[in-house]
């Protein structure tokens, strides 16, 4: 064990990231689904009236009263890493834990003035050291993120909804909350699990983690490669029905599938931006309120550009080749206007024939409509 200025960390050494921002591990697709949450009818009044009326300091009570406090007395091994991890991110105050009786494995970052982390004990029997690290960096994460609050507000809004379900269209304005509220929390979940990569330092530890979580605790009947193949078989397969019944099936989820998370994950984790962080290149928070929103939501519109192109989906494909098929054909018509209506080049000077007419005109409609006009459309 070694000493610091958060208390005692277990020994291995891991990098530690000072100042950083959430932005640094931030998923794309977490920072544009809670833009368009905003920009929500009715959210920002919503959440204002709401956040005076949640039960925090009631939440707060019960978890103190019920539950295990995690501290050097109680749980102190998630107490080290608790701390660590909070040493790791550079998160200044270390939000209150507890281990609360369920034997469904979960864990949740909740609170509107300060986050609280909540772990059950179907989660600490089901993981190792390691894997339990992911675990806690990833709330960490949440609380890093800012995220603890609009899981608060979606837990009471789902509650709200179904005590009131009995009144006629009581619960559209918020159904139509929550549901935006889970789009946003899926992604966020993405955000969290790189964040648990960093503290924990072990990608195949997230990887059993998440076996785990969908399998149960039989690791020697299980296989990291297998499972994520079959993430790349679940995006690949079936036709659009079976696309349509995807998205059927994770709207009422507040997770994404295991098997997504496991691959993304895995994909973050080999990729220049996870590298980038490791040696020490990452945005601070104290560039973040310089940070432009526009450019924020311009990155989120390219990677969903980018999801789209490259997705094996049969819908995701359609919608691609869709959006390629339209940009064809602007770009053929603008060619052909340009040649039309463009003056001087590409019409004919004293009878004489038409200079570059079909060559330069022709070359520039394909060149503006085809990646350089999807890209456009997509990043605007």
């Amino acid at each position: 064990m070694t000493e610091n200025d958060q208390g005692n960390v277990p020994s291995r050494q891991r990098k530690r990231f000072p100042g950083i921002s959430s932005r640094a591990y931030e998923h794309p697709a977490d920072r544009s689904a809670l833009v368009a949450l905003r920009k929500l009818s009715g959210f920002d009044t919503a959440f204002k009236a709401l956040s005076g009326l949640l039960p925090e300091r009631s939440l707060r009570l019960l978890y103190l009263s019920d539950s295990v406090r995690v501290s050097d007395a109680q749980f102190s091994h998630l107490n080290d890493m608790l701390r660590d991890a909070c040493y790791i991110l550079d998160l200044e105050k270390v939000p209150p834990m507890y281990v609360t009786q369920d034997p469904k494995p979960n864990a949740m970052c909740i609170g509107l003035d300060e986050p609280i982390i909540v772990v059950t004990t179907g989660l600490v029997e089901l993981l190792d050291e390691e894997e339990m690290r992911a675990v806690v960096g990833h709330e960490v994460g949440h609380a890093l993120s800012g995220h603890a609050v609009y899981r608060t507000v979606l837990l009471f809004l789902t509650n709200l909804a179904l005590k009131i379900a009995w009144i006629p269209l009581g619960t559209v304005a918020i159904t139509a909350i929550v549901t935006a509220l889970r789009e946003w929390f899926r992604k966020s979940e993405l955000s969290a699990d790189r964040a648990g990569l960093l503290v924990g330092q072990d990608v195949q530890a997230s990887m059993r983690g998440l076996m785990k979580i969908a399998g149960g605790n039989h690791l020697h009947e299980m296989n990291v490669d297998a499972f994520l193949a079959q993430a790349d078989e679940y995006e690949k397969a079936g036709d659009l029905r079976d696309s349509v019944l995807k998205i059927l099936n994770v709207l009422p989820r507040s997770h994404p599938f295991t098997t997504v998370r496991a691959a993304e994950l895995k994909k973050w984790s080999e990729s220049r931006d996870f590298q980038r962080i490791m040696d020490g290149h990452y945005p601070k928070r104290s560039e973040d309120k310089d940070t432009s929103v526009t450019d924020s939501f311009r990155e989120s519109a390219g990677h969903y550009a980018d999801t789209v192109r490259t997705s094996k989906d049969p819908l995701m494909k359609l919608v691609g080749d869709i959006a390629g098929g339209a940009g064809d054909l602007a770009g053929d018509l603008g060619g052909r206007l340009r040649n039309r209506f463009g003056g001087g080049q590409g019409q004919k000077t004293d009878g004489g024939p038409a200079r570059d007419g079909k060559g330069t005109g022709g070359e520039a409609g394909d060149g503006t409509t085809g990646d350089g006009a999807g890209d456009g459309q997509s990043e605007g």
